[in-house]
């Protein structure tokens, strides 16, 4: 129970990735605020887990592409567990891979307009995460990869890798640290490639498989612990060495 009496925002954590790094934080100990879009009952189920492991946990929707729902996560926060220790930044919208010369504005849009809330959801954490902190936001392995039909998609993340490099410096003072975590291939319900195309990334991972959820849920659970007070302004690939 290493995270015992500490609270964590986890962002799109219903499902997936996110899912399984608020029940990872709550089996550690943490009080756990779970952050939902649209499904309210995925959400509860990972709220259930996590306070059958013990801990505490609430869910809240969020909309994170909205200033406003940011704000009042942090509000509501506070209000209800009475502090932030960590944020972790994992919410995401569609994935869209088209070349360059095909990309819609409104799609671009979409991938940049979540990554701007990403920037506002660290703003709120330098405002109201407690000193010694940990703040954790999740990228892609593919801002090192240079895929094809890939640059508006890598493009928002590698931001998100900027924008926790900063912050690390600014915050570092006060015993905060951030950083972020880039998974490769995960398996997940939103994977969509046919069966070839998993055999050809199985095959270009040293350790012989796709990622599972809980192999990058790990990462950020030794990241906000106590063990890596040393560790900031880092991105750690929890890929399997694919890059």
């Amino acid at each position: 129970m290493s995270l015992q009496g500490k609270t964590a925002i986890v962002t799109g954590s219903s499902r997936g990735i996110g899912r399984a790094i608020a029940e990872r934080l709550g089996r550690d100990g943490a009080s756990v605020v779970v952050t939902y879009h649209g499904n309210q009952a995925k959400a509860e189920e990972v709220v259930s887990a996590i306070k059958a492991s013990g801990s505490e946990a609430i869910a809240l929707q969020v909309d994170v592409r909205n200033l406003e729902d940011i704000r009042q996560l942090f509000q509501k926060t506070i209000s209800h567990f009475g502090k932030v220790d960590i944020l972790v930044n994992n919410a995401a919208g569609k994935n869209i891979f088209k070349p360059t010369a095909d990309m819609t504005e409104d799609e671009y849009n979409s991938m940049f307009d979540i990554t701007r809330g990403v920037y506002f959801a660290l703003q709120e954490a330098a405002h109201h995460l407690a000193d010694g902190g940990r703040i954790v936001s999740t990228s892609t392995s593919g801002t090192v990869m240079a895929i094809p039909a890939g640059g508006a998609y890598s493009g928002c993340k590698a931001a998100i890798e900027q924008f926790s490099a900063c912050l690390a410096k600014e915050l570092g003072v006060r015993g905060i640290t951030v950083n972020t975590v880039s998974p490769g291939v995960t398996e997940t319900d939103g994977l969509v490639l046919d069966q070839a195309q998993v055999d050809q990334l199985i095959a270009q991972t040293p350790l012989g498989r796709l990622g599972q959820p809980t192999d990058v849920a790990d990462a950020v659970s030794m990241l906000v612990s106590d063990d890596a007070r040393w560790i900031t302004g880092q991105h750690i690939r929890a890929n399997g060495g694919i890059v």
